[in-house]
């Protein structure tokens, strides 16, 4: 009862330091030097270093993040603890830096995929499946409109084109037209040359809807009726010949249009 309380209590603390963005070597130290305890005579530690960097995530440490990623890359990204309720196959990490928006992180997560790949790719990966609507983490990113994190998983090489939940474009681009959901729609048109997505018959049922949200050439493109517009070819060309180790920083060197890239120009100040 005495360690169980002790291990609760350092664990309490080791949140804290993690919340309040302490040094690297500090939490280090803290894994290392007071959290053994004995487990079926087996000698574990209090976090993993894929828990560890899940706290990482949510509170935005970004040099923590980066050292686990670094220093224990297999272990960073392998299944979290059954405290956790996460499923073997799923992409808890990516995930969550889509959650709460840590853009710097999913970057050093998905540079850390290239490294190691596994199978099925971790990146394609959905949410655990006790979850609602388990999603991919692209499915995610638009769900929420965060058309950063948009940008950075396709050009990481995520596929726009999972089956998970259903086949493949994510619907709320075209459900919510406009704004932030239109800039969605507009970057994975940029990623998918094969545009597959549920919502086509919708189109054809009531074009004069849809062509209030969408511009002519968009809508004509998406229902089949005129080949795609020609700048969106060239983007899409542009992209196929961009290296996933200088992406999203390249972007702004390019001569993209910045209605759709926008998100973008942010991403790289963070």
């Amino acid at each position: 009862v005495e360690e169980h309380r002790h291990r609760k209590c350092f664990s309490l603390l080791f949140y804290r330091a993690v919340r309040d963005l302490k040094p690297v070597w500090r939490l280090e130290d803290m894994l290392t030097m007071e959290t053994f305890y004995q487990e079926d005579g087996v000698m574990q530690t209090i976090y993993t270093p894929s828990e560890a960097l899940l706290y990482a995530i949510v509170h935005d440490h970004q040099s923590y993040a980066e050292y686990l990623l670094s220093r224990f890359p297999d272990e960073a990204l392998a299944k979290l603890g059954e405290r956790f309720c996460c499923c073997p196959s799923s992409a808890p990490h990516l995930t969550m830096a889509v959650r709460y928006d840590r853009r710097c992180i999913l970057s050093l997560i998905l540079q850390e995929t290239h490294r190691t790949p596994t199978t099925p790719p971790y990146k394609d990966r959905a949410e655990c499946f006790h979850m609602e609507e388990a999603s991919t983490p692209l499915h995610l990113a638009c769900e929420l409109l965060r058309t950063e994190a948009v940008i950075i998983l396709l050009g990481n090489e995520v596929s726009p084109h999972v089956l998970c939940p259903e086949p493949a474009l994510p619907n709320v681009a075209l459900e919510v037209s406009k704004g932030e959901a239109r800039q969605c729609l507009d970057i994975l048109l940029m990623f998918m040359p094969k545009v597959r997505f549920q919502m086509k018959g919708a189109l054809d049922r009531e074009p004069e809807r849809w062509s209030e949200f969408l511009d002519e050439n968009t809508f004509r493109y998406l229902a089949s009726k005129r080949p795609a517009p020609l700048l969106l070819l060239a983007m899409q060309t542009l992209l196929t010949q961009l290296s996933p180790a200088t992406f999203p920083h390249i972007l702004h060197k390019l001569p993209i249009p910045s209605s759709f890239f926008s998100g973008a120009q942010r991403t790289r100040k963070v």
